[in-house]
């Protein structure tokens, strides 16, 4: 299956749609990060504790959504065949919000608190999208 980068953007879309929400304010820890984690999603996955359920294969990316039963939460965890294709995820993925987890051919999305927790085990660093939601004061009808 050969994605576009329509059908990329609209996949981040998607995953940004079904995690929406806000974080706690637990933000603030401190926590050493360790060395930037590599491998596949499974084996990302199993670093973290989660047991994959697989939402896209395809030669460009892998992408599954993640819960755990601890306060990491739900997430979704993709794999990149390319750099490039990376990049161009998370550079569509941003319009919609959202905060990334980001390591070499890899990203995790979800809520602050679930992307530090992440962070934690699987090191890289944390991008944040930007959020048009909260525009209601210069457009008091919420458009």
């Amino acid at each position: 299956m050969r994605l576009t980068r329509p059908m990329l953007a609209a996949t981040a879309a998607a995953a940004l749609l079904a995690l929406a929400g806000c974080g706690s304010g637990d933000d603030d820890k401190a926590a050493a990060v360790p060395e930037t984690a590599t491998g596949s999603l499974e084996h990302l996955a199993a670093e973290v504790g989660c047991e994959p359920a697989i939402q896209i294969d395809a030669d460009e990316i892998r992408q599954a959504s993640c819960r755990k039963s601890d306060a990491d939460g739900k997430f979704i965890l993709a794999t990149f065949a390319t750099d490039r294709g990376q990049r161009e995820w998370i550079n569509g993925a941003k319009d919609y919000g959202g905060h990334y987890l980001v390591g070499r051919k890899w990203i995790a999305v979800g809520e602050t608190r679930t992307v530090t927790a992440l962070r934690a085990k699987l090191g890289g660093e944390i991008e944040e999208g930007q959020d048009h939601t909260s525009h209601t004061e210069s457009h008091p009808t919420g458009h």
